[in-house]
């Protein structure tokens, strides 16, 4: 009996049904017509969107944890010379996401997978990039140093720290961005006056986001105080007064940094703030100061699971499993994966609101006190019809 995930349930494999076997162009590299899904225990929802997205099954495989605390891994399926990709954020609890992907790719690796592929949409560690201070490490090297040794052959990441981190690896790394996403989410509000607002290390990116949204930029200078998660900003540059904003990051952690742009942006009579951020950490105090914060929405992606207990009214969570479901096609296709964001950007922003193949709605109000900000479903408020756009946002895979 076939396993569950079978090359015939995918477009990208229906070239290969005969049971022969394709070059994906590396060198003396020869995989299996079909390519196997597997995830830890880190996001398994998202890794099962991706899978649904691309009408596949999850492999079969068990990830757990002794009373010592040590992990074990066993491969279910037959994997050799497969094409494998491994769903594992390395997000809380960080050090054992960490060590579980690592042991995940040993195991693949001595089960003679023909490749593998870490799919890491949140990048732990990824702040230690440089030695800022005398005497310390740079912690981001070395989790990719952990993983080229494990035996990953190459990485698929979103939005890390800074782009130098992908250097850090001596296998091929592709990176993908949520900006299209995020910025075509704001888009179809039909917000006015804008003004687009980031600290200098997200800047370029940033960039991107404002001219998407035909929108200035301006840019928060902050200094951070020792090794406390904790900002002084410095000086908002840019005109800001009397503007909707919108801050823009790769992270939000502690919200330290948030709430204190926030704070400036209020000293300069900024009409509304809004957020939004590929990964929401959320750590510590974040949740408290977001809610008790002027701040009317915070946009996230589902990089990170954001739990129950996290979630807020002002919380709208966006899905990438369809970003990262068709970065994972092409790359098992020997396809582009940049042309998601130049040639064919326009397919990557239609994927705004795809969730489990339901139509999703994007509240398209201007004015912030349209209702009460307590819909049932945990989305800002449920208003009238007329308010709102409706998005067909089930996104059918290309090609089916």
């Amino acid at each position: 009996m076939a396993p569950p995930n079978r090359a015939g349930s995918v477009p990208a494999r229906e070239a290969a049904l005969d049971g022969a076997v394709v070059s994906l162009g590396r060198e003396g590299g020869v995989y299996a017509d079909q390519f196997e899904i597997y995830h830890g225990n880190s996001n398994p929802d998202l890794a099962r969107k991706i899978c649904r997205y691309l009408g596949v099954e999850p492999g079969k495989a068990e990830v757990f944890q002794f009373a010592n605390e040590n992990i074990f891994v066993k491969i279910l399926d037959n994997v050799r010379e497969k094409d494998v990709f491994l769903v594992q954020p390395t997000s809380h609890p960080v050090n054992q996401s960490i060590m579980e992907l690592l042991i995940m790719i040993d195991a693949f690796k001595r089960a003679s997978a023909g490749r593998i592929t870490a799919v890491i949409p949140f990048y732990a560690y990824g702040r230690s990039d440089k030695k800022d201070q005398p005497r310390v490490p740079i912690t981001a090297r070395l989790i990719a140093d952990m993983l080229t040794v494990a035996g990953a052959d190459r990485v698929l990441a979103m939005d890390l720290h800074q782009g130098q981190i992908q250097g850090f690896f001596n296998i091929p790394v592709d990176e993908l961005t949520a900006v299209h996403i995020l910025s075509n989410y704001f888009k179809h509000k039909h917000l006015e006056d804008l003004v687009v607002v980031t600290d200098l290390g997200f800047a370029k990116r940033a960039r991107t986001f404002a001219e998407l949204l035909d929108a200035p930029l301006a840019v928060i200078e902050k200094r951070r105080i020792g090794n406390l998660d904790r900002a002084e900003l410095m000086n908002v540059i840019g005109d800001v007064r009397g503007k909707r904003a919108i801050i823009v990051d790769d992270e939000i952690d502690t919200g330290g940094t948030l709430t204190e742009i926030v704070r400036a942006l209020e000293r300069e009579n900024v009409s509304e703030i809004y957020a939004c951020a590929t990964h929401g950490v959320l750590s510590g105090p974040a949740v408290e100061k977001i809610r008790d914060s002027s701040l009317i929405e915070v946009v996230l992606t589902d990089s990170v699971p954001l739990p129950a207990i996290k979630r807020l009214s002002k919380f709208t969570t966006l899905s990438v499993a369809p970003l990262i479901g068709e970065a994972i096609r092409r790359i098992h296709r020997g396809e582009s994966v940049g042309a998601l964001f130049s040639s064919e950007v326009s397919f990557t922003q239609e994927m705004l609101l795809w969730e489990d193949g339901q139509q999703r709605r994007i509240d398209t109000r201007d004015e912030p006190d349209a209702g009460d900000g307590n819909g049932p479903d945990g989305d800002p408020d449920d208003t009238e019809p007329e308010q709102l756009t409706q998005f067909a946002s089930a996104m059918p895979p290309r090609d089916r």
